[in-house]
């Protein structure tokens, strides 16, 4: 076998094994991923019984109170409409042209030449442009509901709110988080609140399994699309 017969066949032999790992690459088990971290739900402890006569502690009664939610345990419903919409775009046009003539001196009547050549008149153009153009638009778009629990009543009434759902589908499982500050005034008779009046809402929607790991981009195509991509 020649010489070089071999090293065509070298590099074919590199060329398969090259294709077979990029391939696998795909193969590869996804990392697991779990939801968004959430501070742990601290009640405070009921308070404790008495026996009395008139009034009991740890027991109430209110006959003409509304089912909204006002106490710490209380449970409320946040109906999601979130719906966000960017665009941004700019133009930028420069231009600048520059000219200089210079005819020289003269003496006598006479320019000053060598050779019969003007060896003292100048003349300069110059011309610089740009234009630059670019635009960029996104929409986001999240409805639904999420029942959460007022973990705590600020000294001006304000609910401090927050919940987790938990969703285990066929084909992979999906979360959401919600918390934030609800005023009680925007609260419905339903004993319900949209998403856009919670203040310092954080809002998390994730999810895990195959539907999410077709979505994902390989290791390897992450490279090629980071900042250390070589072009």
């Amino acid at each position: 076998m020649t010489a070089a017969r071999r090293t065509s066949l070298r590099i074919v032999g590199w060329a398969v094994i090259l294709t077979g790992a990029l391939s696998g690459c795909g193969l590869l088990p996804a990392r697991k991923r779990e939801p968004d971290p959430v501070v742990a739900r601290v009640l405070p402890p009921p308070t404790p019984r008495t026996d009395g006569a008139i009034y009991q502690a740890g027991q109430q009664i209110e006959l003409f109170a509304d089912l909204k939610a006002r106490r710490v345990g209380d449970v409320l419903t946040i109906r999601l409409t979130e719906s966000t919409n960017a665009s941004k775009s700019a133009v930028t046009k420069t231009a600048k042209t520059t000219a200089v003539a210079n005819t020289g001196p003269t003496l006598f009547g006479k320019t000053i030449t060598a050779g019969g050549v003007p060896i003292f008149q100048t003349t300069l153009n110059g011309a610089d442009s740009f234009d630059g153009e670019g635009s960029s638009t996104q929409g986001n778009s999240f409805t639904g509901s999420l029942t959460v629990t007022v973990m705590d009543v600020q000294p001006n009434g304000n609910l401090v709110v927050q919940g987790d759902k938990t969703l285990k589908l066929n084909q992979g499982d999906e979360f959401v988080h919600l918390s934030g500050v609800v005023r009680r005034a925007d609260i419905a008779t339903d004993n319900t609140v949209t998403s856009d009046k919670v203040a310092d809402a954080h809002i998390s929607y994730s999810g895990k399994g195959v539907i999410d790991s077709s979505n994902r981009m390989g290791w390897l195509a992450r490279f090629f699309n980071s900042a250390f991509a070589p072009y």
